[in-house]
This record gives structure tokens, sequence and C-alpha cells, in this order.
């Protein structure tokens, strides 16, 4: 792979063609490589990661140990940027009550379930789960800094959310940005060079795009 590469993580599961779509469409132009590879091996060569996740949280933590591909992610999660997309953020906590599973322990926390029962809207509908749709988006500033991947993205700005359950990390300084679904959520989290998030960057258009290119620029 050459020098200035963003391997996209195939193991199994996840929305990783369109994911991989708009990492090559948010690349144009840059000189990066993306490659959508099941191979340990690009993983560890690429400059940076990709990492995709959709459907059950334990089908993926399964499918990511079955593929041979674990080493090479928790290996460039140690060293190299990296970003999680959807359960690919999830995985990176330390467990989930989605089928009592644990993650890959690289943020401390738990990934629970929302509690919505006997909640409504502020139009009187009660909320559902999953959360499907588009939802507001606000960056947290820590000691007055919000995070440099959200760039010139306006804060605020509207990001696609398909998911059940929802990360909650122990430090509240990883979180990196929170959605309001009857009450406040961490919908991006970050630490050191992994940034992740629980929203599809991949379908939320412009600002969608934007995100991940401001990724593939990013010096942590």
């Amino acid at each position: 792979m050459s020098p200035n590469s963003v391997a996209v993580v195939d193991y199994g599961m996840g929305n990783l063609r369109s994911v991989a779509q708009a990492v090559i469409h948010a690349a144009q132009d840059s000189g990066v490589e993306v490659k959508i590879t099941s191979n340990p091996q690009d993983v560890r060569d690429a400059m940076r990661v990709v990492l995709p996740g959709q459907g059950a949280m334990p089908d993926c933590m399964r499918e990511l140990q079955e593929s041979g591909l674990l080493e090479a992610v928790l290996d460039a999660a140690g060293k190299k940027p990296l970003f999680g997309v959807c359960v690919g953020m999830q995985m990176l906590l330390d467990h989930s009550d989605e089928g009592d599973v644990p993650g890959l322990g690289l943020v401390p926390g738990n990934v629970v379930k929302f509690d919505l029962a006997g909640k409504t809207q502020a139009d009187g509908s009660r909320f559902k789960v999953p959360q499907m749709g588009w939802n507001q988006v606000n960056f947290c500033r820590h000691e007055g800094v919000q995070h440099p991947v959200w760039g010139d993205i306006p804060n605020g700005s509207y990001f696609y959310f398909v998911h059940s359950f929802y990360a909650k990390p122990d430090n509240a300084t990883q979180v990196a940005a929170e959605t309001e679904y009857g009450g406040l959520f961490a919908c991006a989290i970050a630490r050191d060079n992994l940034f992740a998030t629980q929203f599809h960057p991949e379908k939320s258009a412009d600002q969608g795009l934007a995100l991940y290119r401001n990724f593939l620029h990013w010096q942590p």
C-alpha cells in the first residue's frame, strides 16, 4: 500500500460498501489511497484505519475475531488514526449489554440500550427504539477546544442515526459530541488517535463527507 493510505476493515460485517464509497469520495484529489481489505497485513501497513460496524455487537466481535483481523485492529489502534463507525464505535468500549459481550477495551465504558419507556417527544409521540433518522449533533469542548476532526463543520449539524444501543464512556473528556434522544447521549467519542461516531457519516450527505475528509488529514 502507498505511504498515504487508509484501510477500510472488511471483517464480514458492516455497511462496508457505502462506508468505503464515502471514504473514496472524500479522498478524491488528496493523494490518499483507499483500500477495502480483509488482509491483516494491509491494516498494519496503512497510515489510517476505518472500522465500520452494523448489526449486533456480538456478531461483529465474533467476526472480527474469526476473520483474523482482531490483532491487526488492536495494533493499529495503538498507534495510528482510527475511525470507528456505528457498531465500530461501540466495539471500542469495554463491554456491551447487547449480548453481554466484551469489546476491544480501548475506551473505558459500557454500551447500553435506550430506556425510553413512557417518555414522549415534544409532539406527544413516543420515542421509538431504534432511533432512526436525522438528529442534531452538538460538539463537546474540553478545555475550551472541540475535537479537530470536526474541522469547519458547523456545531449543531444533523447526521443520520440507526441504533438501539449507545456508548457510555467512563471519562467525560472522551465524549466528542452529544445528541438528544429522550436525554443526552454520547454520539461521538475520542481518545488520543481514536475517533468514532454512533451516527453514519456515509449516510449524512455533505457533512458526513466533510467528516471523513477531516479524518484523512488529521494528525493526532
